[in-house]
């Protein structure tokens, strides 16, 4: 019974929790964007060491794929603070 209050004193209730799924979803383009910069300043002393620079187009598309994992992340790091200024 989700969005309940629990009879139950074990189970939690749900109403007005933010499940992680829903905060990835609305934090992906702010950490799919820090990623990228990452990406790029990596890329930066990465050709200052004697590597090949990576291009901010290059950075942009790496950060897609690599930008839900550290999403998810995100998700939970914020859900656990939430549930810490709850309880």
């Amino acid at each position: 019974m989700s969005g309940t209050r629990s009879p139950s004193r074990k189970e939690p209730a749900t109403e007005g929790r933010w499940p992680v799924w829903k905060l990835a979803v609305l934090f992906y383009p702010f950490v799919a964007g820090a990623v990228a910069i990452n990406l790029f300043l990596a890329g930066l002393i990465a050709h200052a060491v004697g590597y090949s620079a990576i291009t901010p187009v290059d950075a942009v598309i790496w950060s897609i794929p690599l930008g839900i994992p550290a999403t998810w992340a995100a998700g939970r790091w914020v859900r656990g603070l939430m549930d810490e200024a709850d309880g």
